[in-house]
């Protein structure tokens, strides 16, 4: 027995899974009804105002799926702007030789190669000893005498 032909026309085969439609139709099927629904929620909202407190499960509803709907918008924005925009090559900041992944960021917060990556290497202004000072006051407690005078 041959499969049902797509219910639409188009010449390809249909299955009952998709309602008798082709891979194709069913896909355009189901953008029109996610089109639908959201002419639907936009409406309702409109019909609503925005200043309407949610008050029942439909309301709550209406607004998970409009924020559902800006933030895959959003996503949808972000991963185009990624893909525009060129990345940053990592260069050394002694001798600009590009490190990669390689690189080993100072707490100067500049990126050096290997051969400069130690503070002698490339003239640090990070202040280490200052740095050191505070983590010691930090864990070592501070050592008072007692206040009584006249034990024995």
């Amino acid at each position: 027995m041959d499969p049902p032909l797509c219910v639409n026309g188009c010449g390809f085969f249909g299955t009952p899974a998709t309602q008798n439609l082709c891979s194709k139709c069913y896909k355009d099927f189901l953008k029109e009804e996610e089109e639908a629904a959201k002419a639907k929620t936009k409406s309702m909202e409109k019909a609503m105002g925005r200043a309407v407190a949610s008050t029942s499960s439909v309301d709550d509803v209406v607004t998970s799926m409009t924020q559902l709907f800006l933030s895959s918008e959003n996503t949808k924005k972000t991963a185009n702007d990624d893909s525009s925009t060129k990345k940053k090559v990592e260069r050394c900041e002694t001798c600009k030789k590009k490190v990669g992944i390689i690189g080993f960021k100072c707490r100067c917060g500049s990126m050096f190669c290997a051969e400069h990556r130690l503070p002698e290497k490339h003239e640090c202004s990070f202040d280490y000893k200052t740095m050191g000072r505070e983590i010691l006051k930090k864990q070592i407690p501070l050592i008072k005498p007692d206040k009584l005078e006249g034990r024995v």
